[in-house]
């Protein structure tokens, strides 16, 4: 595993390194190794595993699914408005 386990992580650091690790991602695809890529892969699948470990009802958007996707007009967001 690279980094810390991410059931050792407060909170606050896992958001920081899920934030880390997305913000990184387009690089890392576009300019990176496959081992690089791999690597990524794997340690986001880690860190976003145990982000929904922990929050399970976390708000989900009716845009991010299928059916809000399909009833959602061309200029809205997909973001719930809080």
């Amino acid at each position: 595993m690279t980094g810390v386990d991410p059931g050792r992580l407060d909170d606050q650091q896992l958001m920081k390194e899920l934030e880390t690790i997305h913000r990184t991602r387009h690089d890392t695809l576009l300019y990176g190794s496959n081992d690089a890529l791999r690597t990524h892969n794997e340690r986001m699948a880690q860190l976003e595993g145990e982000y929904l470990r922990r929050n399970p009802r976390r708000t989900v958007a009716a845009g991010r699914t299928r059916e809000g996707a399909r009833e959602r007009g061309c200029g809205e967001s997909a973001t719930p408005r809080i």
